[in-house]
């Protein structure tokens, strides 16, 4: 079990052994926030460390971790797909055993959350910050331009665009309808100038959600909630958190 009385305190691994890197923030009491990113990011992104370090000043602990592959956890960065960051939560989950856990998911991130939590009653809460539901087209609409296992995303040369990936995307499809599996609080937090998730996948999505699900706009806020979107959003989830957890 996670220790409450420290900031780095064990190393967690995946099904295939690989190490999840993580900072944790420590709250009061015995809820968490379990914070994931998007594709080609890492824990590190400016938004997710306001988000955990303002849920943190609430006393509501945070864990924030890149999944395999990514930032400074092991794996390679060609074998992360969506059905292994499913997994990989689910490993991170596994380590809190004692928590009231809420998942909070960005992009990529977002569509990892809805699956895992249609499958794992462990999460009593979920957020999904400019949450990716219509994964196939999310991947035609992006890297239509590369090739698969030559090229890579948004020509980033540390972010290979794999066959795995592609092929993941595709078998998914869209998580839209994989909403209706779960009834927990669910906050959908969209900008209405993202221009890498489209708002309308959170629309799509919500008309599956149970009845328990919000959905809220933020007007002139882009993907990564830049600038001024970063406050707004951090002051509006962990409120939300805060009434939900």
């Amino acid at each position: 079990m996670l220790d409450r009385t420290a900031r780095k305190i064990k190393i967690i691994r995946n099904e295939h052994g690989e190490r999840l890197d993580y900072t944790f923030h420590k709250g009061e009491g015995n809820r968490i926030v379990v914070i994931g990113h998007g594709v080609t990011g890492n824990k590190d992104r400016p938004a997710l460390v306001a988000l955990a370090e303002g849920l943190a000043a609430a006393g509501i602990s945070a864990l924030r971790f890149s999944f395999s592959g990514n930032g400074e956890s092991e794996g390679a960065f060609t074998d992360s797909t969506i059905t292994k960051e499913v997994a990989d939560l689910g490993s991170i989950i596994d380590a809190l055993e004692g928590y009231n856990v809420c998942y909070v998911g960005h992009s990529m991130g977002g569509a990892v959350g809805v699956l895992r939590a249609a499958t794992d009653e462990r999460i009593q809460a979920l957020v999904s910050l400019a949450g990716m539901v219509h994964t196939q087209a999310f991947a035609e609409r992006e890297f239509s331009d590369a090739i698969p296992d030559e090229g890579f995303m948004w020509d980033e040369p540390d972010c290979p665009l794999s066959q795995a990936y592609v092929d993941d995307m595709a078998t998914i499809d869209s998580v839209a309808k994989r909403a209706s599996e779960f009834a927990v609080p669910w906050l959908l937090v969209h900008g209405t100038e993202d221009d890498i998730v489209p708002i309308e996948d959170s629309h799509d999505i919500l008309q599956f959600a149970n009845e328990d699900t919000e959905l809220l706009e933020l007007p002139g806020v882009d993907h990564v909630f830049s600038d001024d979107g970063t406050a707004v959003m951090v002051e509006k989830v962990v409120a939300w958190i805060d009434r939900n957890l």
